[in-house]
């Protein structure tokens, strides 16, 4: 799940902006001065946190010196980070799951997870292939409470690479089904219906015995 955030609410140009209105705004440029850390300080900010300093980092990679923020808008930001500096997933408040540069290439390898997340991934893979004719629809699917499910499970550092993994079962599990319908009727493709009875022959632990199993590195 890569993470995707709009930082458009946090910066305000110079360009049409009276001096009004930027009294109680801080260029990004001055967040280290002595002043405007006296000013995060009176706020209620730590600015030694794990926390701001995500968020300042953040902040930086994502806009220019020119730029203005504010108080408010840095208290939002700190509030996507816990007291480690880690970003915490909105839709599951789990950290752990932020797709970085610097993770982006070396999380994508299989890792053991457990039994229990690959059987609810392949009841609901086998019962939206039935429902769907083999197509998936993203708008009815539950394959998301798989994941998230899943991510609860497991350490923080191996939950990019576990639902990576389990995307490796669930492309296994669908085309042992495709599989099954095209031998039950060679004619069958995805969107027509599937012969009746096709898949009762399918099971998890068949699928992952075969020759196409994912090979599982600890």
């Amino acid at each position: 799940m890569s993470r995707i955030t709009d930082y458009g609410f946090l910066f305000q140009t110079t360009f049409g902006t009276s001096k009004t209105n930027l009294v109680n705004n801080i260029q990004l440029s001055q967040m280290n001065s002595s002043s405007v850390q006296k000013q995060l300080k009176a706020a209620g900010i730590d600015t030694n946190s794990k926390k701001y300093k995500a968020a300042l980092s953040e902040m930086m990679k994502n806009g220019n010196g020119a730029m203005f923020t504010n108080v408010q808008a840095i208290k939002n930001l700190m509030s996507q980070y816990d007291k480690n500096g880690d970003w915490i997933d909105p839709n599951t408040g789990l950290t752990g799951l932020a797709v970085t540069d610097e993770n982006r290439n070396s999380y994508k390898h299989i890792i053991s997870i457990p039994e229990s997340s690959r059987e609810e991934m392949f009841e609901l893979a086998k019962k939206e292939f039935l429902n769907e004719n083999g197509t998936l629809n993203g708008d009815t699917t539950k394959r998301e409470s798989v994941y998230n499910n899943l991510y609860r499970k497991m350490d923080k550092d191996d939950r990019l690479s576990a639902g990576w993994t389990m995307e490796q079962y669930e492309h296994q599990y669908r085309q042992a089904f495709a599989e099954a319908a095209k031998a039950a009727d060679h004619t069958w493709k995805a969107g027509k219906p599937i012969p009746e009875g096709a898949l009762d022959g399918i099971t998890r632990e068949y699928v992952e015995s075969g020759k196409k199993s994912v090979d599982i590195k600890i």
